[in-house]
């Protein structure tokens, strides 16, 4: 082969070359700049229907990846690194592996230390996703709690008086002969189904603030008159006890509200200082328009025995007592205090508390007050 058949050889394979080579290169640069196209995973019209369900949604796909999760989601915390809690997880193997249904009752605990009570539905949505549907049960858990506890407590209280009342009768039936057995065992009798009557009254009212709503009865209530009538139905173990009930109410406060609930409550706190003050002691109720607020504070202030420090946060607990044998002589029930907080509550108000053990008590009822309005009855 001559030199110039080799030259052109070499040529035209050097040219081969130098095109494959930018071909090459040309499609290895389409390849970087070109996106491709990406198709959502979540079967169309999902994302309409699970925008619209009560149940937090989310959707995981075969990978345990989440691939859409609602907004009621998100904020229940169900997503965590953006992956689902390993309760649920569980559950969306199961489901996975089986294509069965499942619903279960799960607790998550929460990083901000508190537990959320879920009730979880796993389903698959398709072949490669399954959807997790959870609802947040964990205030109908609580009052769930409470009820038992209320029902318990209820159960344990009225227990005491009944039997109290059955053995006081068996008593007067074999004291037929003796009549100041009789006359003894019956005022035993009387004051136990007063108590029991109070009891049940208590019950009776506590159940219906229950939602510390406004009542349907709301009116203008005059102060004063509410705690003169406080104060009278006090006035009897007052007497007793030689304790003396002294009044300093600002003249023409009103305030807007359920007058029996408001009574109720004001009544409660005039109670306690009398039966928890010692004889001969004093007992102060004032009632002044707060100037920096303008609400209405109604305060009940005792030389008592007092509250340790560390009770106070649970004196507004239903059957709670700082005390139970002393409650127990005085006849207390342990829900005064609990109706005074939920009657404020109903009636847009609070109770503030200050005491210490040997120097007494203070409680005040907060009330928003009501300006003066020629329209409305008074009562």
């Amino acid at each position: 082969m001559d030199t110039s058949a080799g030259l052109l050889i070499a040529g035209v394979i050097g040219a081969t070359v130098g095109a494959l080579v930018t071909w090459m290169w040309r499609y290895s640069e389409r390849r970087e700049t070109t996106v491709p196209e990406v198709t959502s995973t979540v079967p169309p019209g999902a994302e309409d229907v699970l925008s619209v369900l009560s149940s937090s949604a989310v959707i995981v796909d075969a990978t345990d990846t989440i691939v859409q999760a609602s907004a009621p989601a998100v904020a229940m915390g169900l997503l965590r690194d953006d992956r689902l809690p390993d309760e649920l997880m569980t559950l969306v193997h199961l489901v996975r592996r089986d294509g069965q249904v499942r619903e279960a009752e799960v607790m998550l605990d929460q990083r901000r230390g508190s537990a959320t009570h879920v009730h979880a539905r796993v389903a698959p949505l398709t072949s490669r996703l399954v959807v997790v549907l959870a609802d947040d049960r964990t205030r109908v858990e609580r009052v769930e709690a409470i009820r038992r506890d209320f029902v318990a407590n209820v159960s344990h209280e009225l227990k005491t008086p009944i039997g109290a009342l059955n053995l006081l009768a068996e008593a007067v039936a074999e004291a037929k002969d003796d009549p100041d057995a009789v006359v003894r065992f019956a005022a035993r009798m009387h004051t136990e189904s007063e108590r029991l009557t109070r009891l049940v009254q208590q019950i009776i009212d506590l159940s219906r603030l229950q939602n510390d709503t406004l009542s349907d009865e709301a009116s203008v209530v005059k102060v004063d008159e509410l705690v003169a009538e406080a104060c009278e139905h006090s006035a009897t173990e007052a007497e007793r006890k030689s304790i003396q009930i002294a009044t300093a109410i600002e003249p023409e406060l009103l305030v807007h509200g359920d007058r029996a609930q408001l009574h109720a409550a004001v009544s409660n706190l005039v109670e306690n200082a009398v039966t928890y003050s010692p004889e001969g002691s004093r007992v102060a109720v004032t009632a002044e328009l707060a100037e920096e607020d303008d609400d209405v504070r109604i305060t009940v202030a005792d030389n008592g025995i007092g509250i340790p420090s560390n009770e106070i946060d649970r004196i507004f607990e239903r059957f709670y007592r700082v005390d139970p044998a002393r409650a127990r002589s005085t006849g207390g029930t342990g829900l005064g205090l609990s109706i005074v907080k939920h009657v404020a509550a109903s009636n847009g108000g609070s109770v503030k508390v200050w005491s210490s053990p040997g120097s007494g008590s203070t409680f005040t009822l907060v009330l928003p007050s009501w300006s003066h309005d020629l329209d409305e009855e008074l009562t």
